[in-house]
């Protein structure tokens, strides 16, 4: 099973888009600073998963979130606590 994932850092008003197999794992590596593009914006919590079969199911909607039509999707759909409008 694999998992899409959208966390958000509140202190920055960020999100980053991924893909793991264990996302207790990586929200930990994310926050813990293993991560050198997403460091800088730590805390981050996780606002939003999808459950995927299949890792190429998994990455083809990662890849969409990741579009103008993702980011779009995300801003119309996902409302983080705390985000700034």
């Amino acid at each position: 099973m694999y998992y899409v994932y959208v966390l958000y850092s509140v202190s920055f008003d960020q999100q980053d888009v991924g893909m793991t197999d264990d996302m207790n794992r990586r929200l930990v590596e994310h926050n813990s600073g293993k991560n050198q593009l997403t460091k800088a914006y730590q805390p981050w919590s996780l606002i939003y998963n999808e459950l995927f079969d299949n890792r190429d199911a998994a990455r083809i909607r990662e890849k969409y979130l990741k579009t103008a039509a993702g980011r779009r999707w995300r801003k119309n759909n996902l409302r983080p606590r705390g985000a700034t409008e």
